[in-house]
Order: structure tokens, then C-alpha cells, then sequence
């Protein structure tokens, strides 16, 4: 098999897993975000029609696009090559934690992306991280993210055991 190609496969079956574990992270974190707001019009006494939320949450997947999806796209970029290199050092002790630690490096970097705006400029971009249930959920988007990146990078990997030597 020509190597170049082998080569090619790989970078595209990662970068292919790569955006679609940044979509699912978006989308969760941006719904999550949106449904929130709602739950807390609801709670004033605010009725939200079916048809409605909706029509709130496409609006806000477009309108958060523009700002919060390259962000979501850039800490899960650092987050899944520093948990790749975690896994290649320690792969004797970490391959059956392996979705563990996707998982967590998806939700730290989500949580991060929060905290860092708040440290640095005093502000929540997304209203729903300002409560620890909300960054609770904006964490578990992140999860959500890393275990769809570790699930299509390498398909099999959750169940099957280690190709390395003892």
C-alpha cells in the first residue's frame, strides 16, 4: 500500500472525528445553554410554546456560531492532542481508560473556555455557566464530544483490547 496514502486516510479519519466530536460539543453545550434560559422563563411565569423553543434554539445555534463555536473548536483541539500524547506515554496504564480520559479532557476543556473568560474579562458568554449545575452541563457536552472523538477516530476502540506488545 502506498504509504502517502495510508497517511492520508489517517489525517482525514481523524480530522473527520475531530469535527464531528466539535459539532456534537457545540450543539449539546449551545441547546443546553438555550433550554436553560427557557427553563427560567418558564419559572417567572413566562409560557414557551413547543414551537417556540424551537425557534429560540435555532437561533441561538446560528447567532453562538460565530463566537463560541471557534472556541469550542480550538480547546478541543488542545484537549484531544494533550490526550493523545497522555495515552501514547502511558499507554500500559491508560488504555482501558482511554475513554475516561477523552471524556475529561472534553469537559475541561468546555469548563475551561468558561472559567478563563470569567478570570480574564468578568464575563459569561453563555448565561447557563454562571450557575455550577450549568457548567456541570456545559462539562458533560465536552465529555460528550470527547467520547464521540475517541468512538470515530478509532472505531472498535472502547471494546476491543491494545495492539501493543507487553
Amino acid at each position: 500500500m502506498d504509504p502517502r496514502r495510508s497517511t492520508f486516510r489517517f489525517l482525514a479519519g481523524r480530522l473527520g472525528a475531530y469535527l464531528a466530536a466539535v459539532v456534537v460539543a457545540y450543539l449539546l453545550a449551545a441547546l443546553t445553554a438555550t433550554q436553560a434560559v427557557v427553563s427560567r422563563l418558564e419559572a417567572m411565569g413566562v409560557a414557551v410554546p413547543v414551537p417556540e423553543r424551537l425557534a429560540m434554539s435555532l437561533r441561538d445555534l446560528t447567532g453562538m456560531a460565530g463566537m463560541f463555536l471557534p472556541m469550542i473548536a480550538f480547546a478541543l483541539l488542545a484537549a484531544f492532542l494533550s490526550a493523545a500524547l497522555l495515552c501514547h506515554r502511558l499507554r500500559r496504564y491508560l488504555w482501558p481508560w482511554r475513554p475516561l480520559v477523552y471524556a475529561a479532557a472534553g469537559a475541561v476543556a468546555l469548563v475551561s473556555i468558561h472559567l478563563a473568560l470569567n478570570l480574564a474579562f468578568g464575563l459569561h458568554p453563555v448565561a447557563i455557566a454562571r450557575t455550577w449545575g450549568g457548567l456541570l452541563l456545559q462539562a458533560l457536552a465536552g465529555a460528550a464530544g470527547g467520547l464521540t472523538y475517541l468512538s470515530l477516530a478509532r472505531p472498535g476502540t472502547l471494546v476491543h483490547e491494545p495492539r501493543y506488545a507487553a
